[in-house]
């Protein structure tokens, strides 16, 4: 990952009241404590909410291909099709729920994964922890995951209603309390467990892809190491590592993705119906609209979240290095 800096600068004078504050600064930015933490959460709530909702058109034409193929039959004519049917507007259909739901998707999956990093590479010790540090990023992405789909499931059952379902509802506020009238709470959470089998997939691949491209590039391509580059040079590699990460999670999560929009535009439809319903060919529909949509969303994300640690000087771990005891054996 990205070493984007250490502990903010302190301007210490003399007396305690200055000791007291250096102190109070240092301790609520150490790498692991609960306002460090924090700030990674914060910083997965701006990158999640901006790059979601900022490609709201193109995630609506690949909604709409994938639950009326016959009608969208290409990102293009999908486009075609949307600006007559809706004009202009009807491309950012979705917008609130997209921005609600991502912002608080995001928080979660980047700051408990910042969590269960520590807490699982703490279980395994050094030496583990270094030669599992795949497993380690795949287990503490998973588990994030798991929490963030929580969070996202209602805000993602609104927007695929609004932008799939004509007629039915334009905004958040209309959509949210016919859905509540109509199915009750159960409207919000039906595409919870279809979430999971398209979120946790995809952001397991997001951060251990992520990291392992990292500490690649800075390996074979990147010409000096990784503390010698400027900022500017390390949220490249990140901005790279994140578009390569991205192919990969859209690929791994599409058909699942398949899922969620077909059963949340339907009501009274299950997962396993869906899934026999669309079958193979169904299911990869939308796939190359989902690679370039993803690929720089998910690019996008690790440029802002590192950029986000950047400004706030957060303390960050440099590329992985073999601890001494291993390097000794």
């Amino acid at each position: 990952m990205c070493d984007s800096g250490g502990i903010p600068p302190l301007h210490v004078t003399s007396g305690r009241k200055s000791k007291r504050a250096a102190v109070s600064v240092e301790q609520s930015y150490e790498y692991g404590s609960p306002r460090y933490l924090l700030l990674c959460g914060l910083g997965g709530m701006v990158s999640c909410g901006l790059t979601h909702t900022a490609i709201v058109p193109l995630d609506l034409v690949k909604c709409r291909m994938q639950v009326d193929p016959g009608k969208y039959k290409s990102i293009l004519s999908g486009f075609s099709a949307t600006l007559q049917d809706d004009g202009l507007r009807g491309l950012a259909r979705g917008w609130a729920p997209t921005f609600l739901g991502y912002s608080m998707q995001g928080f979660f999956k980047f700051g408990l994964y910042e969590v269960f990093k520590i807490r699982y590479a703490e279980l395994l010790g050094p030496e583990k922890a270094y030669e599992w540090r795949t497993g380690v990023s795949l287990a503490a992405s998973a588990t994030a995951e798991f929490f963030a789909d929580v969070a996202l499931s209602p805000m993602e059952a609104v927007k695929v209603r609004v932008q799939t379902q004509p007629g039915y509802a334009r905004t958040l506020r209309a959509a949210a309390p016919r859905m509540y009238g109509e199915e009750g709470l159960w409207a919000f959470y039906k595409g919870v467990a279809p979430l999971w089998m398209r979120q946790i997939p995809y952001t397991m691949m997001k951060f251990a892809c992520f990291e392992r491209t990292v500490e690649a590039l800075y390996k074979y391509v990147v010409p000096k190491p990784q503390s010698q580059c400027t900022k500017a040079e390390q949220l490249a590699v990140t901005f790279v590592a994140g578009y390569i990460a991205g192919v990969f999670c859209a690929v791994v999560s599409h058909p699942a993705d398949s899922v969620v929009s077909v059963l949340n535009q339907e009501k009274g439809s299950t997962a396993l119906g869906v899934l026999r319903r669309l079958g193979p060919g169904g299911l990869w529909k939308g796939l190359s609209a989902r690679i370039i949509m993803i690929g720089t969303l998910t690019a996008l994300q690790w440029f802002i979240y590192d950029s986000v640690k950047v400004y706030l000087k957060l303390p960050r771990p440099p590329v992985p290095q073999a601890p001494e005891s291993k390097k000794q054996k």
